[in-house]
């Protein structure tokens, strides 16, 4: 294994570890590169997965990283084994400063670098003196004594009995004081950053100096999408007050790759395990089903439209035809895959979008969309899947954490870090009135039950990458096995008008699909 070796950029990064960054980004990276980092170690609480921390241990290079839950960016980088790693500061115009000091010829100076880096070569050489740090109790008898400069904090162990207020730093710690940890974090001190640690926003990566590619302009990252209903999302940026619109059924590709980008993969799946959901009728009736029939939630499920079954059984010349327009349909679909944005669109010839809340008047704001009789030179976005790249679930860190919110709801905000169970009634009530009664209500909204463990499962756009359960390798970027090796990979899926929620064991949403 070769040595981790980074440059400290004190309030920003560790080499390419900079704060800031999503967690789909740094996984992504370090599977890249499997002989530097061997082994990870993800921990988070499987009852709230998306509001509390997740830490990504890297044991092999002494490496600790911290994100937020419902942003996932990076929000703490600690070294807890200098032994593992080379950590330099190159100030302008200066000769490179080593964390570690060389090792001499001597044995004594081999322990030395076995140990780490001693206080009087941090304060001499590596980052010059700095104000008198913070001694924080851990127990009755012992703490820990923070040495912090901006953006750079160092952490001794002191016994109570040792530590005086009266006392300077210099004469608190010896010479030879080694630090058992050292974190980077945005801020003028530790005191001061980690009061605001898990909720201030971050600059933008892209204003890094060592990572700006100067020939490469791509637009600032997708921060939230609002479902207004009636196939109209808006997509805000972050770090700016800009936003755009994409209104399913007219959305062109075109448009899609001029707000957003080109994307990061295209991809056709011809999957037919669901067609028979398309076809389903009644059990008083032998009418084939209308076209906005086959709009219903369990044929969403199926999230790649080009669905075309060929049965053997019981079809008569109309069933024919219905398969040959789905096959001819086959070819003009595919999705738009925007992993490091968090979602995929489906493009496809137009074809109308779902009906808007009840609740939504005239008078909303929602740009109007008037509907163009499909063409098959004209491709337009259909269908959007938005993911929540939830530790723990199946398809973990295939997609960067998409965060959306229900904008035609009324009460409390609904989004993706609320529980499916609290934000169910509030969607019932939405939509009650479009249902005969409320037992209807019920029927058409019960779940359905998605094992992604048994191959290509239908019901979301993660089973559209083709193949990537059986191929997933250790060196993949965004394979989609879960870091825990469980086979535990149920979901139920839950439909509602113009949405389908894909919802974890713990009760919360894994993905969206809009449509």
């Amino acid at each position: 294994m070769s040595l981790f070796s980074a440059q400290l950029h004190p309030g920003r990064a560790l080499g390419f570890l900079v704060l800031g960054a999503s967690m789909h980004d740094i996984l992504t990276r370090l599977k890249a590169e499997p002989q530097r980092f061997l082994k990870f170690d993800l921990m988070y609480d499987k009852t709230d997965p998306v509001k509390e921390p997740v830490i990504l241990g890297l044991p092999a290079n002494g490496i600790r990283l911290r994100f937020d839950g419902p942003e996932q960016r990076l929000r703490l980088i600690e070294v807890i084994d200098f032994t593992k790693n080379h950590i330099f500061l190159k100030p302008a115009n200066d000769k490179e400063r080593d964390l570690v000091r060389p090792p001499s010829n001597t044995q004594s100076g081999q322990q030395d670098l076995a140990a780490g880096p001693t206080f009087r070569h941090i304060y001499q050489r590596f980052l010059g003196p700095t104000y008198d740090g913070e001694y924080i109790p851990q127990s009755d008898t012992d703490g820990i004594y923070v040495l912090s400069y901006p953006g750079v904090g160092f952490t001794f162990s002191m016994k109570k009995s040792d530590y005086k207020p009266s006392k300077d730093v210099v004469s608190l710690l010896s010479s030879s004081a080694i630090p058992t940890s050292m974190a980077i974090f945005s801020g003028d001190s530790w005191a001061q950053a980690r009061d605001t640690m898990w909720t201030e926003i971050l600059p933008s990566i892209k204003t890094f100096p060592p990572l700006a590619k100067g020939k490469d302009v791509c637009p600032d990252e997708v921060s939230l999408v609002k479902i207004h209903g009636g196939g109209k999302l808006q997509l805000f940026r972050k770090w700016t007050n800009n936003s755009f619109w994409i209104s399913l059924g007219d959305t062109t590709q075109q448009d899609l790759v001029a707000e957003l980008g080109p994307p990061d993969a295209i991809y056709r799946k011809n999957d037919q395990r669901m067609y028979v959901h398309k076809l389903r009728t009644t059990s008083n009736t032998v009418a084939r089903p209308s076209g906005n029939d086959l709009k219903r939630f369990d044929d969403l499920t199926d999230t790649d439209q080009s669905s075309a079954h060929t049965a053997s059984d019981g079809y008569d010349s109309n069933d024919e035809a219905v398969e040959d327009e789905l096959v001819d349909h086959v070819s003009s679909e595919c999705f738009y895959n925007y992993f490091y944005l968090g979602f995929d669109i489906l493009v496809s010839t137009p074809t109308s979008p779902s009906k808007p809340p009840p609740s939504q008047g005239p008078d909303s704001g929602i740009p109007e969309v008037q509907f163009k009789s499909a063409s098959p030179d004209r491709l337009v976005a259909t269908k959007v899947i938005l993911h929540g790249n939830v530790p723990g679930s199946y398809p973990f860190n295939r997609h960067r954490r998409c965060r959306w919110e229900i904008a035609y709801l009324s009460g409390a905000v609904v989004n993706s870090e609320t529980p499916f169970s609290d934000m169910e009634p509030s969607l019932r009530e939405e939509w009650k009135s479009i249902y005969a009664s409320e037992e209807e209500g019920k029927q058409k909204q019960r779940g359905m039950v998605l094992n992604r463990g048994w191959g290509d499962s239908p019901g979301s756009s993660c089973e559209l990458l083709g193949g990537w359960e059986e191929s997933g390798t250790a060196t993949t970027p965004g394979v989609g096995k879960k870091f825990d090796g469980s086979e535990d990979s149920t979901t139920t899926l839950y439909g509602f008008p113009g949405l389908v929620f894909e919802v974890l064991k713990n009760g919360y949403v894994s993905a969206v699909t809009v449509f």
